[in-house]
């Protein structure tokens, strides 16, 4: 573990989320509210929240966080591993945009070390970001996966494809049976390579997300909508908060590690609905969401 630099993987997630929260502000002209908070069994965190104009809601929140046994959340794909210590550290991001034509975005890096008396340490990162849209456009689904294609260039030919397909995996609400959104990039227990390699991936993800988003933002902040696109991004944004409480790991482990309730919560919009046995109809935007968008596909070419 000698050539594991946790200092340096903390360093960066703070600038990361220094980085973001100013890039958003200077596109909001709102400010972040700040709680520094800390947790009894060791750690702690910052949770920055917006709630402006242009973003109706937006949380970017770092943690790092130590524990005496691995939460069910993080050792249920790798068993071999409850029972150990961990140290656990990242950045989450969620953008909620007012305007419906302006989709929301979520990213995520992170870092997570399992350790045990008597044994070598087992370390890995994970993260990615997917995007999700209520009004979809093409050239904005082919910017963002060219964008994280791009992250993934100069570590290998297959890394971008591998990643898609474990986002589009991933974000699956199974009791919908409909992807979250356009996908993204998304990986866990990524260690192959050494730390070296590992720790330059995930900056180049964390790195990208920015310059993925902001010009979608940007393009639709300002699109004219009205009170029937305002009812459907509230209707849609109801599949995010079910998939967040019923599947994201992430959500799972903070509340499973006795996180900090409202930190962790952070990423649920501000206001949803929901609508009995709904179907958009035939010919609509609406529709055209699910016959195009809510379908895995090769955007990035």
């Amino acid at each position: 573990m000698g050539a594991v630099n946790r200092d340096g993987v903390k360093e960066y997630l703070l600038g990361l989320q220094d980085r973001i929260c100013a890039e958003l502000v200077a596109e909001d002209g709102g400010s972040f509210r700040e709680d520094a908070w800390e947790r009894e069994q060791g750690g702690g965190g910052r949770t920055r929240v917006l709630e402006g104009e242009v973003i109706e809601k937006a949380g970017v929140n770092f943690s790092h966080v130590v524990g005496d046994e691995l939460p069910r959340a993080a050792s249920a794909r790798r068993p071999e591993l409850a029972g150990r210590g961990f140290e656990a550290m990242g950045v989450s991001v969620i953008v909620h945009p007012r305007n419906p034509y302006a989709p929301t975005s979520h990213a995520n890096v992170r870092f997570f070390v399992a350790e045990k008396e008597g044994e070598d340490a087992v370390w890995w990162f994970g993260g990615g970001f997917d995007l999700t849209p209520f009004y979809g456009f093409e050239e904005d689904a082919v910017h963002w996966h060219r964008a994280a294609r791009a992250a993934c260039e100069p570590f290998g030919q297959e890394m971008y494809p591998r990643l898609k397909e474990g986002c589009d995996e991933y974000f699956y609400l199974q009791h919908r049976q409909e992807p979250r959104g356009v996908g993204g990039l998304f990986y866990d227990d990524l260690n192959e390579g050494g730390f070296e390699r590992c720790f330059d991936f995930t900056r180049s993800v964390g790195d990208a997300y920015m310059a993925a988003y902001l010009p979608i933002l940007q393009r639709r902040k300002d699109h004219d909508y009205g009170e029937r696109q305002r009812e459907f991004q509230l209707y849609r944004r109801g599949r995010y908060v079910e998939f967040n409480l019923v599947y994201d790991r992430g959500t799972l482990f903070g509340l499973q590690s006795g996180g900090r309730t409202e930190s962790i919560l952070v990423s649920l919009p501000p206001l949803v609905r929901w609508a009995y046995d709904w179907r958009p109809e035939e010919g609509s935007e609406e529709a055209r969401l699910y016959e195009v968008f809510l379908k895995p596909r090769d955007w990035a070419d």
